[in-house]
């Protein structure tokens, strides 16, 4: 009862898997069908119309750009150059075995590759892949260009227009309107600690939470994701991130000395930080530039900085306000970039941070695509198995003649998956689904024969329940029925009889092994390996940065490095492990269920990049007591060595099976209890020790998130 429910509220609402589902293979059918039957009915055009119902098929059927209909339009009609290009190109490649190989190996690299732009170049690779596989085999004709280029155009237009105007999908909200309401959550929050007992206490501390944990990527929809390398996705990364860190410093914010009321300059700043903020939201939820700036914000936080508080936990109070105004600052700035582009003109002293606003939008992608040139991304290694798997089926379907070969290319490039886990348990469903698709089309094959008719009637029908029915029950349901659309199809091209299923079939099976054997000899375990891997070195990193950091701080007046190699390395690692992560969360072999929380791990190596920024700004050159250097020192070596615990928690799989002890002792990642910073600092202990002591609390407060997770995922298996 509870699923109908379910089912009705989704149909009523058209919303879920269903109604998405249904409204897609709606203006599928339309564009692939519609095209098809003018090409060859109307003007008798074979050629012209496969290549008008695989070019429909290839970007709405194969591949899966996310977002609503006008936003797969507007990736489509930037792709229309590049399906083009990719028919051309591989219409001269097709003369000889040796160049259809070659070139199926670089196309298949380059666009498997180019998922590293973000989740719609990654949804629409799959279908571009198909539009070069198309005219990539023989007969060599290319006489035909023409024809093949009209079919393509005109399956892809017709496309185009059903997805934008044909049963509009529901909107769901922006990313940058789910940071506008996590900002405006905010913005309550400061104004409640404005007022006794000035600390989050009871439901506003929940409703905080809830606030941040709908910015995590998790639970964004993937076309919501600001993932691509250019400057506006950068700047929403940015500003989801200080989003994110201004509630959890609002929530974690200390309270006053006990029996005192709070500085009044503090108060102030909160005030500041609530106006700042109201503004960023505005920014954010309108695009119109804010009544007020953040130069009041600017101003009281420089004021709070200069000017100490009497008592220690006074003090530890206002270096937590310094960072909440900074976070709040960040804010901002991010925020701007991200609705104005280069139009805005960050502060000199957030050049580093948000060091892509000088960066042209050539460089921004150089940047991404070069961070990720090398065995250790995921996005490399993907392209390079896919790679692998396309060329050495195209030499089985060259070499042998292979009757209808592309299709074993299809299944290369539709069941192949990022862990050789996935693809055996997809390519056995596939098999499955296939044989029974192959059965049908044979009998149906058997009893219609020539009769081109009845394939056409039923042709309209049978792609809407396909492509319908398919996302929704699986790979095997997509298979049988995709094996009966392609049958009716071709019966319809030219006299086929029941042994066009069985070729089928026999075409799928040999797809479906060359990818499981590439999938086994080249990183057979997808994501899984390098996530744990890349998190590791991240932390290891920020574990080097943070004590380098802290030296600076504790030089007492004697030079000390800048650590400029340690925050170099933490932004790289940085790279590596979020895109590990965003591959991870595609990958569906492990049950459902808790799990060690990486978002809260990669988290953690933006919090040390930050805050490290803030702790050595707010050093003045004034030498810190030779005991608050060595509590700062002190507290530094038990936050690193509890990120280095939590890297080799982390990196344990991949060293258990290089045959070395996995890492990390059993327990916490902090298991000695630290003191309370405000009883255990020196009465006289500057704002730089307790900027310093506020940093490494926000360091150990991402520590324990990341151990309950570890503590939550210990179940019996």
């Amino acid at each position: 009862m509870r699923a109908l429910g379910e089912l009705e509220r989704e149909l009523r609402t058209g919303t879920g898997p269903v109604p998405a589902a249904a409204r897609r293979a709606v203006r599928t059918t339309f564009a692939s069908c519609t095209g098809f039957f003018v090409f060859l009915y109307g003007f008798d055009r074979p050629v012209g119309a496969t290549y008008a119902l695989f070019g429909a098929v290839s970007l709405a059927g194969l591949a899966r750009i996310p977002g609503t209909g006008r936003q797969r339009a507007a990736v489509m009609v930037r792709l229309i150059p590049v399906a083009c290009f990719l028919v051309t190109l591989g219409t001269f490649l097709a003369v000889r075995t040796w160049s259809a190989v070659l070139g199926m190996a670089v196309v298949g690299f380059c666009l498997a590759f180019s998922a590293a732009a973000g989740p719609r170049a990654a949804g629409a690779a799959p279908g571009l892949q198909l539009l070069y596989i198309l005219p990539s085999f023989p007969p060599y004709l290319p006489h035909t260009l023409g024809e093949r280029l009209g079919g393509t155009l005109a399956g892809l237009l017709l496309l185009i227009i059903a997805e934008a105007w044909m049963l509009p999908d529901p909107r769901v909200p922006t990313y940058r309107e789910r940071a506008a309401g996590a900002v405006a959550e905010a913005v309550r929050c400061a104004a409640a600690l404005e007022r006794p007992p000035y600390v989050m206490t009871g439901p506003g501390s929940d409703r905080a939470r809830s606030a941040a944990e709908s910015l995590r990527s998790s639970r964004v929809p993937e076309a919501e994701r600001p993932a691509g390398p250019g400057l506006r996705e950068r700047a929403l990364v940015h500003t989801g991130l200080a989003a994110r860190t201004l509630l959890s410093r609002l929530r974690n914010l200390p309270g006053p000395a006990a029996g005192r009321e709070p500085r009044r300059a503090g108060i102030d700043l909160l005030d500041a930080v609530r106006a700042s903020a109201c503004g960023t939201a505005t920014l954010l939820h309108d695009g119109r530039p804010p009544a007020t700036d953040s130069a009041e914000l600017l101003r009281l936080r420089a004021r709070n900085s200069r000017t100490p508080a009497d008592l220690p936990e006074s003090r530890r109070r206002q270096a937590a306000l310094l960072e909440v105004a900074d976070a709040t600052v960040a804010l901002r700035t991010a925020a701007e970039i991200a609705v104005h582009g280069r139009g805005a003109h960050p502060d000199a002293d957030a050049a580093d941070r948000f060091w892509y606003v000088r960066q042209s939008a050539v460089r921004l992608w150089w940047h991404r695509l070069a961070a990720h040139t090398g065995p250790r991304s995921v996005y490399f290694q993907n392209a390079v198995r896919i790679a692998l798997a396309l060329a050495v089926a195209r030499t089985v379907a060259g070499i042998d003649s292979l009757p209808h070969g592309f299709w074993a290319m299809l299944a290369v490039v539709s069941l192949t998956r990022t862990t050789a886990v996935q693809t055996r348990g997809t390519v056995r469903s596939a098999l499955i689904g296939t044989c029974v698709g192959a059965l049908a089309a044979g009998t149906v094959l058997a009893l219609a024969g020539g009769q081109t008719t009845v394939y056409a009637i039923a042709l309209v029908p049978l792609m809407l329940f396909t492509f319908t029915a398919g996302p929704v029950r699986g790979v095997g349901w997509s298979q049988a029925l995709f094996t009966l659309v392609v049958s009716v199809v071709f019966a319809q091209l030219s006299r086929v009889t029941w042994q066009l299923a069985e070729v089928r079939f026999l075409d799928v099976l040999i797809g479906s092994s060359i990818g499981i054997v590439c999938g086994l000899l080249a990183w057979p375990r997808g994501a899984q390996d390098e996530l744990g891997r890349a998190v590791a070195g991240m932390l290891r990193a920020c574990a080097d940065d943070v004590e380098s950091t802290t030296a600076v701080v504790t030089a007492q007046g004697r030079p000390a490095e800048p650590p400029g190699d340690e925050e170099h390395r933490v932004r790289l690692t940085l790279v590596m492990a979020e895109s590990a992560y965003a591959q991870y969360q595609t990958e569906t072999q492990r049950p459902a269920g808790p799990g060690p929380d990486w978002q809260a791990a990669v988290m953690t190596g933006h919090h040390v990049l930050w805050g490290g920024g803030r702790v050595l700004g707010s050093a003045d050159g004034t030498p810190l007591a030779r005991g608050e250097a060595a509590g700062l020192q002190e507290y530094a070596a038990r936050v690193a060595a509890a990120l280095r615990r939590a890297a080799a928690v982390a990196d344990t799989p991949y060293k258990t099976r290089e045959g070395r002890p996995p890492g990390g002792p059993p327990g916490t990642l902090l298991p000695d209890a630290l003191p309370p910073p405000g009883e255990a600092a020196p009465p006289d202990a500057g704002l730089a020790y307790f900027a310093t002591t506020a940093w490494l609390d926000s360091l150990t407060a991402d520590l324990e998130l990341i151990e309950a997770s570890r503590a939550a995922a210990r179940v019996p298996d």
